[in-house]
């Protein structure tokens, strides 16, 4: 089948569930196009993790290695976390013929667009949703989530339009009044086979850094910006932590943006007593070598999609305390500290650094068999590709 997927922001060097999925579904034998926001209008937070520098190159490597086409269409403008694109986007859609448009986000202005114009389009529509109480914070949400109510779910109600949600939370039935049995739950989730934990792979990264094979090491791998706790994280860091009897190391992979709060947490990082070693961005099949490398991951703030690739790899991790991340750590596979609290983020970092050899190993078991067990992202590809697949069938009849 040929499967188009419409998504604001895309970068083939990611590691976000639409680079994986399209590449998956492309070896389960399907046709997959990725339609998606030129760069040069989206803002410097999304894209200076990645850079926007030699793009479509780096989307013809991604099309030659996965067999994913990317195109690439112009902006308004992109507001209010929504990218805004210029007339014609639906005619270039039924232009391909799809035999299933999967529609990312169907609260984006994008979505509702094509959901108002869900009876001329004549195509499947598969949608998906990945927000988040903690993450709807804009003053105007109340507005919009009454516009959404009122003219957007009787659209998806009234055609069954398949709804996947790729969070355990009520979200689209508190504030949307999509009842949750409406909507399918598939998680997130990584390439097990790629990111795994790796002993070999290991000992060389230390040797060739220096690190000794029982010294302790943090991994960092993300955006330093307000999000993601970047000042936070520096100021946390910036104390010698003494760990008993063994050396400490942070190992930070992330490019910081250029302007007063990455210049603020480059200073904060360059003040700190602890040993540091400091990497820019990596492509997203690059970062296994990191993972496999340390001890323990940290996320100092908003839990990101690294989280499946960190614990796939064997790393309990430290995690901020909310919704979700409360099940992520339970039965021994990380810990929390409360949002904001460096000194609660500090001492998560010293109880595993001074934990004893044999329990520190069981949460490390813990974290890869969460993964395998329930994250492994092959079944949960074909899953979502069922999905497409029916609703592609319940369409035509």
């Amino acid at each position: 089948m040929r499967f188009v997927h419409v998504e604001d922001f895309f970068h083939p060097n990611a590691g976000y569930q639409l680079n994986l999925l399209s590449r998956l579904q492309v070896e389960q034998g399907h046709e997959v196009i990725i339609i998606t926001a030129e760069l040069d209008k989206i803002p410097e937070y999304l894209t200076s993790f990645f850079g926007k520098e030699n793009i479509n190159e780096k989307d013809k490597i991604f099309n030659e290695v996965t067999g994913v086409e990317i195109i690439r269409y112009p902006l308004f403008g992109y507001f209010s976390g929504r990218a805004i694109f210029k007339f014609g986007l639906h005619k270039l859609i039924k232009s391909l013929n799809p035999d299933v448009l999967f529609i990312h986000g169907e609260d984006t202005l994008t979505g509702i667009k094509l959901l108002w114009d869900y009876k001329r389009m004549n195509i499947p529509y598969v949608l998906d949703c990945h927000m988040l109480e903690m993450a709807s914070m804009n003053r105007f949400r109340e507005f919009f989530r009454f516009f959404f109510r009122k003219f957007i779910t009787p659209i998806i109600l009234k055609n069954k339009i398949p709804l996947i949600r790729v969070v355990d939370s009520d979200f689209v039935e508190k504030h949307f009044n999509i009842p949750l049995n409406n909507t399918i739950l598939l998680s997130f989730g990584t390439d097990t086979s790629h990111f795994k934990p790796d002993l070999n792979s290991k000992l060389e990264f230390r040797n060739r850094h220096g690190i000794g094979v029982d010294d302790f090491v943090v991994l960092y791998a993300g955006k330093l910006d307000v999000y993601k706790g970047g000042v936070f994280f520096a100021k946390s860091i910036k104390d010698k932590i003494q760990l008993i009897g063994r050396n400490l190391h942070f190992l930070i992979i992330g490019t910081l943006s250029n302007d007063e709060y990455g210049f603020q947490v480059e200073t904060l990082l360059k003040q700190s007593e602890n040993n540091i070693i400091r990497y820019p961005t990596q492509t997203y099949f690059e970062l296994a070598n990191f993972y496999k490398s340390a001890d323990i991951a940290i996320f100092p703030k908003q839990c990101s999609m690294s989280y499946f690739e960190v614990q796939s790899c064997g790393l309990p991790v430290v995690l901020e305390k909310n919704e979700i991340n409360m099940e992520r750590v339970n039965n021994n596979k990380g810990v929390l500290f409360s949002e904001g609290n460096e000194e609660e983020f500090r001492n998560s970092i010293i109880e595993f650094g001074n934990m004893e050899k044999d329990k520190f190993e069981q949460y490390r078991i813990n974290s890869r068999n969460n993964i395998l067990m329930n994250f492994d992202y092959f079944p949960v590809a074909k899953e979502f590709t069922n999905v497409m697949v029916n609703e592609y069938f319940r369409f035509k009849k």
